[in-house]
């Protein structure tokens, strides 16, 4: 059956209730038993990949599932991509699960983020600027005749209290979008079919470590400590939940998930995001836009894909770094060093001048297209709030930012976001 809006009396409210409920302005809007597939593009890959079969029952080998999407990782990427779904009618399961340490260390609902990731991280960033600012008060007119002591315990107990209001935050949400959760280990055992598992918390014991030269004779000792940093980066937890048994290809060395520009793996209908993904950056705004982005292609009609060039992000170290787009070096490789103009500038906040701080140390730097019109592919930024000013140039180089229109661009004074 298909409708003419046009001719009906109340098309046009009709038409605003389908844009609302499916982001889509264009015609056909084509919904099969229910469901919304898209306009004419969606409809044929639907009909290419299956989907669409399955939806007129005609299919031979047609099963009915539990849950229309099912989401292994509740970290940021898995949330917004949930809710998402569960906006468009859809019935989610979200499984979560951490596996414990040796020491039996876990967290909450959230992912590496919220739990020991940019939250706790900047938290405890901010710990150590109200420390410098009190280094500096002094020289600001601020009189106190006892030295200042920092509690960690104090500061510790106040940001685990503020993540474990995060973490029920996060579960109350998914329930009010009738999103399933369950803190579960989830594993393919087949196509379409996921094992579910409450697993025992590992119990606190004893590491052995052994290391062993590279360089010369090999020389192998043992040493016992109470505490162990193994700071050799990170696997992405994709070994043990199935993967190979239903052919999903992973980095083999790393446990990357490769995908196409849709998040798609070399199986169809398996879809990953967030920080497994193979080459793609590790940042938890990337993983919410690409969850939410994939929910409204999968079940929206949308055609719109994660942009992962022009994304800003900051290193939160005493002295912030921020960038947008292309390195210097990723530039180079890309377009050329014949087609790129750099431009370097020093800059001293006037905040350090009283202090007495170093005058040498901030620093901004931008990468031009010499043959698009200077356009900017690259912003960085070493300094004080790195990240609230990299933030506006982000906007701005997706918008087509140039040279000459940063340079026309009246900056607030006195700012570190003047850098120019």
């Amino acid at each position: 059956m298909y409708l003419f809006l046009l001719f009906l009396a109340d098309g046009p409210s009709i038409q605003q209730v389908l844009v609302e409920l499916t982001n889509q302005r264009t015609v056909p809007n084509v919904f099969v038993n229910g469901t919304h597939i898209g306009g004419c593009d969606a409809t044929y890959q639907a009909y290419h990949d299956g989907s669409l079969q399955k939806l007129l029952g005609d299919s031979k080998d047609a099963e009915t599932y539990d849950y229309d999407l099912i989401i292994i990782g509740g970290g940021s990427g898995g949330l917004a991509c949930s809710k998402e779904a569960a906006g468009f009618g859809k019935k989610v399961l979200v499984l979560d699960y951490v596996v414990p340490t040796p020491l039996g260390t876990s967290w909450g609902l959230g992912g590496t983020c919220v739990n020991v990731g940019c939250i706790p991280k900047k938290l405890m960033h901010q710990a150590a600027l109200l420390g410098q600012a009190l280094q500096d008060s002094r020289k600001y007119g601020w009189q106190y005749e006892e030295q200042v002591k920092h509690n960690w315990e104090t500061m510790v107990e106040a940001i685990q209290n503020y993540i474990g209001s995060l973490n029920w935050g996060y579960r109350v949400s998914l329930r009010e979008k009738s999103v399933t959760y369950l803190n579960s280990y989830g594993e393919f055992v087949e196509p379409h079919k996921i094992k579910v598992e409450q697993l025992e918390e590992g119990m606190p014991g004893r590491l052995k470590v052994t290391a062993k030269s590279t360089g010369g004779e090999p020389e192998i000792f043992e040493e016992e400590y109470n505490t162990v940093l193994l700071a050799i980066g990170r696997d992405a937890c994709t070994r043990n939940i199935g993967l190979e048994t239903i052919g999903v290809k992973i980095n083999e060395k790393n446990g990357k998930v490769p995908v196409n520009d849709e998040e798609q793996t070399n199986v169809p209908y398996v879809y990953a995001i967030g920080d497994i993904l193979e080459g793609k950056l590790e940042l938890t705004p990337v993983a919410i836009q690409a969850g939410k982005l994939l929910a409204r292609r999968l079940y929206g009609g949308s055609s719109t894909k994660c942009d992962y060039i022009n994304v800003p992000t900051t290193v939160f170290t005493p002295l912030e770094y921020g960038s947008c787009g292309l390195s210097e070096e990723k530039a180079i490789e890309g377009y050329g060093k014949q087609n790129l103009e750099v431009y370097h500038s020093l800059f001293w906040p006037l905040e350090w001048t009283v202090a007495g701080r170093d005058n040498n140390t901030c620093y901004g730097k931008i990468i031009c297209n010499k043959h698009d019109n200077n356009r900017v592919i690259g912003f960085h930024v070493l300094g004080p709030n790195a990240g609230e000013v990299t933030q506006g140039f982000a906007a701005a180089i997706k918008c087509g930012l140039t040279k000459e229109l940063l340079d026309e661009t009246i900056g607030i004074h006195p700012t570190c976001a003047e850098v120019r």
